[in-house]
This record gives C-alpha cells, structure tokens and sequence, in this order.
C-alpha cells in the first residue's frame, strides 16, 4: 500500500517537472530572439588627435596711439587699407600744440635777451673792476647773474624743442608696413592721453603669415611639442581643412572653471587671404599615427553580452593564442577565458585603446565566440587592432539592433556566417603581431 503511494507520487511529480520544463522551453522559444548589430573590421589608417580651440590672429600686431590730446582733424586711412611704413595715417587739431611752439619761442628770445644784457653788464663791471671803482661784491653778483640768464637761456631751448616735438606728434604715421585692422576714432573725436596713449589704429604687419593661440588642457598638453603638426578648421569655411605646425608651448597657465590650461602658439600660412583675424579655430595637433592597420570601432570593443543573449547563443569560445575553451564546456569553470569566465573575472581590455580588448561573433552555427586582441591607438571612433584571429573584413558584434518586427528578430537569431566567406568556428586567421 505504502509502496503503490509512493510510486502516485514520484509519477505525479515527474509529470509536474517534465510540464514545467515544456512550459519554460515554450516561453524561452516565444521571447523573441535579440538582433545584432554588426561592425566590419576593416583597415585603414589610425590617428591620435588631442582637439583644442584657438584664436586666429596676426603674428605681429601694432597699436598705433597719439601721444598729445586733441580732436582727430583728419583722417588719411580706413579698414583694411594697406599702409607703408611712414605714411601719414591721422592727424590731430594742431593749433593749441602750434601755440606752444610760438610761446616757446618767444620765451627763447626773451631770456636770450636777457642774458646778452647780463653778459654786457658784466664787462662793463669787469672794466669798473680793474680800476678799483666798484666793489668786489658787486662783480661777483654780476657773474651769478650772468650764469643764470644763460642757464635760462638753455631751459627755453628744451622747452622749444619740446614745443616741436608736441607739434609734430599731432601727425600720425605707420610705424610699419602692414593692414589696418581696427580704426577706433571718428573725424571730430576728441582723444585725451593724460594717462595713457589712447588706440586709434591696429595695424596687422602680413596677414600672409598666421598664427592662433590655441588652449590645451593640462591633461593633454604633455603630448604637444614643437614642430608638431596640426591641422585646424574654421566655422567660415566649412568643408575645408587647413595645416600649421607648432611653434611654442608657453609655460604660463590659465584658470578658467578650475580648469588649468596652457596657450599653444601654432603658426600658418594664408596665401590666400582666406582666414581673417579673430576667427574661431577648432585645431587637432596629431600625437600618433598608424597607416594601413586593422582597425574596428570602439562600440565593438565596449559590447559585452548580457545573460539573455548568452542563454540564447551558449557558451563562448575564447580564440586566442593563449587561452582556448571548447564550445560547450561550463562557463563557471571555463579557465580559458568563456563568456562565463571572462564575465567571473575582472574585465579586462573593455576599453579601446587600453592594451587588451575582446570582440564577439557568430561563429557558422550561430555560436557566440570571443577574439581576444591587442589594441593600439584610437581616433575616439575606431581603434587599431593587432591579432591572430581578426582579420580584414571580419563581422563582430557592436551591439544590439533596435527591431520592431518578430520576423525581423528570428531571422537575427538563426544561425549564419557574419564573419563574412567561409570562417572556421575558431575565428578567422589574421596577421600576427
């Protein structure tokens, strides 16, 4: 009696467990399998770039100022007129600084005169002297103010010459050959250089020759040097790149935002005209490069399969030169680097550019598969890639594709070849290190 209970029972719960398991069989197989998304390895040329923005400005600019206050009487040039060194640019009302010559002037006569007039009182006091008809007093006050009216004398030739020298800064000339940049005054304004000579003209010296003061965060400013080349583009010339080439790195620092930056100096041609000063410049100084490499994007080497796509695809097979598991040994104890493994451990070269990465595949019967692989540098979209098991050309995954038809998902979920032409299961060979 107690045995025919017993066998109720057991046959009632493998009955129970074998519903079950078709249950979860029937749901699994109605989730809709995920679609990938795929990426090509493909090759081409890598290059590093560390981006900063600058300003364009002449390699030498000069502030033409006045030196005496006036009104601007006259005005000889305008923007962008080209000037020769020398020329006539401006001039200020000069009649109060004419003024000052002629008072200087007359002031000059008038001390000359008395000093002739105290020359002649002193000889004739000489002439009195020897024959013992003034006093010796008397002679010598005569010297003392024979000396005086000379040194006035002296005085009012400086001041004549400083009258002049105020005339003749009422005239503004170009100090070199260049373009007027900037005209800061009007006909009629009146201009004060108490304190400080105030700007009327910014003259740029050969808007043939460039250069813009770029700034480089602190971070990145050890990968700049001297004679590095860069290339740059402008808002105002969309499509179009231009080149210069490093000519300093300037040791003082700037703040901004708690951010530390450092001025770099890169120097350029403009034959053309093309770029003007004070545009914006977006520059990228090329720190490394390599040409004719393998090379995937960076959205390939962050993909990491969620537990979903790995109960769906089993487990992975590592293809490395150095660690290798057979499809379908336990992800747990997989030691040579599974789906199972690799997710137990510390990831490791997840990043692009960090020295170790791994790729995902299908393999021919829709197994997913790991590549491992060294990379190199990275243009922030694709990184280079050196190993055994990447080749030109190759599929690997990316990431998932966002479907919207289940017909869609099923046809990703059946097993096919993305690694393009006839792939071992193990991955493709590839060119070694």
């Amino acid at each position: 009696m107690h045995l025919n209970r017993r066998v109720i029972v057991v046959t009632g719960l493998a009955a129970v467990i074998a519903v079950t398991a078709l249950l979860i069989r029937h749901f699994v197989s109605a989730q809709p399998a995920p679609a990938f998304r795929f990426a090509t390895v493909k090759r081409g040329d890598v290059q590093a770039l560390v981006s900063a923005t600058g300003t364009l400005n002449a390699v030498m600019t000069v502030s033409v100022g006045t030196q005496v206050s006036g009104q601007v009487s006259a005005l000889f040039v305008d923007f962008n007129d080209h000037v020769k060194e020398g020329q006539l640019l401006a001039r200020i009302e000069p009649t109060i600084a004419q003024q000052g010559v002629a008072d200087a002037q007359a002031n000059l006569e008038k001390v000359q005169a008395q000093a002739n007039q105290a020359s002649d009182d002193q000889n004739r006091n000489r002439a009195l002297s020897s024959d013992g008809l003034i006093a010796r007093s008397t002679l010598e006050q005569g010297d003392s103010a024979l000396k005086v009216a000379q040194a006035d004398v002296k005085s009012a030739r400086v001041a004549l010459q400083r009258a002049k020298q105020n005339l003749s800064f009422t005239s503004i000339y170009a100090p070199i050959d260049g373009v007027v940049v900037e005209r800061n005054v009007n006909i009629g304004q009146t201009v004060a250089a108490s304190l400080s000579a105030p700007q009327l003209f910014l003259i740029a010296n050969d808007l043939s020759h460039m250069q813009i003061l770029a700034h480089v965060g602190e971070s990145d400013i050890d990968q700049i040097k001297e004679g590095q080349p860069a290339k740059f583009t402008v808002q105002a010339l969309p499509g179009q790149t231009f080149t210069g080439t490093v000519q300093q790195v300037r040791l003082q620092s700037t703040t901004a935002d708690n951010v530390v930056n450092y001025t770099v100096v890169v120097t350029l041609e403009n034959p053309d005209g093309k770029l003007l000063p004070g545009m914006t410049a977006r520059v990228d100084f090329l720190v490394k490069s390599a040409t004719n490499v393998l090379k995937v994007s960076n959205a390939a080497l962050r993909y990491k399969p969620s537990a979903e796509v790995l109960a769906r695809f089993g487990a992975a097979t590592t293809t490395s030169t150095d660690a290798t598991t057979t499809t379908g040994s336990s992800p747990a104890t997989a030691t040579g680097g599974g789906v199972g493994g690799m997710r137990a451990r510390k990831d490791q070269g997840s990043g692009a550019g960090d020295g170790l990465g791994m790729l995902y595949y299908l393999d021919t019967q829709g197994k997913l598969q790991i590549a491992r692989v060294h990379t190199g540098i990275s243009d922030g979209a694709s990184t280079e890639l050196q190993g055994q098991n990447v080749a030109e050309g190759m599929k690997v995954i990316d990431g998932l594709a966002s479907t919207t038809a289940s017909t869609s998902q099923k046809s990703a979920a059946t097993p096919s070849n993305p690694l393009g032409g006839s792939q071992p299961s193990g991955g493709p060979p590839g060119r070694g290190f």
